[in-house]
């Protein structure tokens, strides 16, 4: 009967003690499970902020690098314009300068010319009709230079104000794109330091996982990795506590049955 007892108490104190393992693993391994899914989530929107990021980041200095060989494009057209306004510059001022020239010569020639048959005492009457000739003549001369100088006077105020124009558009087309590329050189600057401490939060939350992924494992393998379930235990060993109270009942019957046939006995003798 001892002994029974003795294996009753101890099958209740497992009882008792795998109860409580039960309720450690259950509440272990629901928390455990948790974190593992939270950090799991953290990791995964981390990622995602990390790609939106970088994509962002790399999309724009795709168009830092666009707008700054439109603007290397922009400084060698001024500079080749500057060069060809250079050279018109230069033709303009030598054939202005001869024409005006040549037209100061037919001015004079015609001025002396006309100064020379109006005089009243000429002696040259007889070449009157050829006089009249070589002024018309010079005069037709005067007449294409000043129009080829008034020609070329238009021409260069027109390219020199078209020049000018060009030159005030191209300077506010660079300075829009300058703070275009400021501005997105900035931008993407600081996504990329965002990357760097998003990368390096994510780093220590995967750091976290392992650590939750590892304690796990422990866990399955105190809780999890049994031959039989609680279920299947607690089953047991309630049939087992419950044959050996039966045991210990027919024990107690049986010895009380021998006690009163001994005391028969003894009021017999």
């Amino acid at each position: 009967k001892g002994l029974i007892r003795d294996m009753v108490e101890k099958l209740e104190a497992d009882a008792e003690a795998d109860a409580t393992e039960k309720a450690f693993c259950d509440k272990e391994l629901a928390e455990t499970n948790l974190k593992k899914d939270d950090k799991s989530a953290e990791i995964e929107k981390l990622g995602a902020k990390i790609a939106s990021q970088t994509s962002q980041s790399a999309k724009l200095k795709e168009q830092v690098a666009t707008l700054q060989a439109e603007l290397a494009e922009l400084t060698r057209s001024q500079a080749e314009m500057d060069r060809i306004r250079g050279e018109e510059k230069a033709v303009f001022d030598k054939s202005s300068s001869d024409t005006a020239k040549a037209l100061e010569g037919v001015k004079t020639a015609l001025k002396v010319l006309n100064e020379y048959y109006a005089k009243a005492d000429k002696a040259h009457s007889s070449s009157d009709g050829a006089s009249t000739g070589i002024i018309g003549l010079l005069e037709v001369c005067e007449s294409d230079f000043s129009k080829s100088l008034a020609e070329m006077t238009a021409d260069e105020s027109a390219a020199v104000s078209q020049h000018e124009t060009q030159t005030q558009e191209n300077q506010i087309t660079k300075v829009t794109k300058d703070q275009d590329v400021k501005y997105k050189t900035k931008e993407a600057n600081g996504l990329d330091k965002s990357v760097a401490e998003l990368s390096s939060d994510k780093s220590g939350v995967e750091t976290e996982l392992a650590a939750v992924d590892e304690y796990l494992t422990e866990l399955k393998g105190r809780c999890i990795a049994k031959a039989e379930t609680y279920e299947e235990r607690t089953e047991r060993r309630k049939a087992e506590i419950a044959g050996l109270k039966e045991a210990q009942q027919v024990l107690e019957n049986e010895t009380a049955f021998i006690q009163k046939r001994s005391l028969r006995a003894v009021r017999r003798h």
